[in-house]
């Protein structure tokens, strides 16, 4: 049931976002430049907003975001309970799992960051 709610928001809402960019074209650019600064997507000078900008709301867009939204209903974190065994991608590209990661019985620390 879960997934359907999501198939029918997010396909509502690529049909709504490409009628629109049809209809008002201009608007939508500025609209998604709107989101591609708040990504700081916009501030990779190989990255211009035509090589990025015209997929929103494609075929190709409503799959990816169908499979990130149903992926994290799989996701779940509770207080008190075991931490979810979720897969990533190592720097040299090899699939492992997130407690993969554990030594004895020491905690694990995450540190996020990015390089640009």
């Amino acid at each position: 049931l879960q997934k359907l709610l999501i198939l029918l928001q997010v396909t509502a809402s690529v049909v709504v976002g490409k009628t629109l960019l049809i209809l008002f074209p201009s608007a939508m650019k500025r609209y998604i430049l709107k989101l591609g600064e708040k990504s700081r997507m916009n501030k990779n000078p190989k990255f211009s907003y035509e090589n990025w900008g015209p997929t929103f709301f494609s075929f190709k867009y409503l799959l990816f975001v169908l499979k990130v939204k149903w992926k994290r209903l799989e996701d779940e974190a509770y207080e008190g309970r075991p931490a979810p065994n979720t897969p990533v991608v190592t720097s040299n590209g090899e699939v492992c799992h997130l407690l993969d990661f554990m030594r004895d019985n020491r905690p694990l620390i995450l540190n996020f960051g990015s390089c640009t």
